[in-house]
């Protein structure tokens, strides 16, 4: 969404009797601006889709009224702080995307949610962790002979000359893909018990026909995004897999997540804090090795959770 036309979406205005905040205060998109500088020919390119919906669902004209937003209940769940480096308040963990608060608190005005992950992976992490490695306080610690550092540096190496050696017949793409078309129908935003087991029984079979068939042209010594799409599809196999045995692991409705084996007799997202009140932390223990889950009991003094309901 334009700034300038975000920057009018946020203003408030009473509306009596069509107000959607508290206190009877609505959060309006006004396009009169845009339409008066760009043209309505130029603004229905951008947006004339969206514009066709909202119309269809409010019986109302965007070009001529106001558009009605509403802060709705996902936009409120919040996230880890973090600082303007995108770092937590552990130092050197960083959190990226809608894993953090920073952008847009408890209100998103549009479809921030994903240019958000894509904004701090792009443009923000890459210039603050290698800012935070090159003045990392450990360094002195932590030198290029520590056992751990020259590990690391071996295990990197042969994974790049092993991607390199395969020379097989599929790109890196066509496997990031198949990853991805996999996640989207099998541990989206609604999941079933069948649909991740069926994941995590292809997950495996793809990472090993990944590594027999993927193909990295070029060397490792020069730039090669090939190389780097390859090394990168290795991670995302593992974060899927991952994935999809925490969502697994988590009987339960909560969340932006559903869980359709867990709902109330009307439709609704079932809870159940008697078995999943905690946080969970899964501990790495190889390629192709079963994880170490870890918890710790949530404890609410204040405030406590509730069921949740969309109607």
């Amino acid at each position: 969404m334009p700034r300038d036309i975000a920057s009018r979406a946020a203003k408030n205005v009473c509306d009596e009797g069509r107000g959607v905040g508290p206190g009877g205060q609505g959060v309006y998109l006004d396009f009169a601006d845009a339409i008066e500088r760009m043209g309505r020919k130029a603004v229905e390119e951008k947006y004339g889709n969206l514009f066709d919906m909202y119309e269809r669902i409010t019986a109302e004209n965007p070009y001529e009224v106001p558009m009605r937003i509403y802060p709705a209940v996902h936009y409120t769940m919040g996230g880890l702080w973090v600082d303007y480096d995108l770092q937590t308040t552990i130092p050197g963990l960083f959190a990226i995307g809608e894993a953090n608060f920073s952008d847009h608190g408890a209100n998103r005005l549009g479809a921030s949610a994903l240019m958000q992950g894509l904004a701090d992976g792009y443009f923000v992490l890459p210039a603050t962790i290698n800012d935070y490695l090159a003045r990392n306080p450990h360094q002195s610690e932590v030198g290029d002979e520590h056992p751990v550092v020259r590990e690391m540096l071996a295990e990197t190496q042969d994974r790049l000359g092993l991607l390199l050696s395969v020379d097989g017949d599929r790109t890196p793409d066509s496997f990031h893909r198949e990853v991805g078309e996999l996640m989207w129908e099998f541990c989206g935003m609604a999941r079933t018990d069948a649909g991740l087991r069926t994941a995590l029984e292809r997950i495996p079979r793809i990472r090993e026909e990944f590594w027999r068939r993927v193909k990295v042209p070029g060397t490792g010594e020069e730039f090669n995004q090939s190389l780097e799409k390859a090394n990168r599809v290795v991670d995302y196999l593992e974060l899927a897999e991952l994935m999809c045995l925490d969502a697994l692991h988590r009987a339960e409705s909560c969340g932006g997540h559903f869980r359709e084996e867990y709902r109330t007799p009307d439709g609704e997202a079932a809870r159940r804090d008697e078995a999943f009140a905690h946080a969970a932390a899964w501990e790495f223990t190889g390629t192709g090795e079963a994880p170490v889950l870890h918890k710790e009991d949530l404890v609410f003094e204040y405030v406590h959770p509730t069921q949740r309901s969309y109607a």
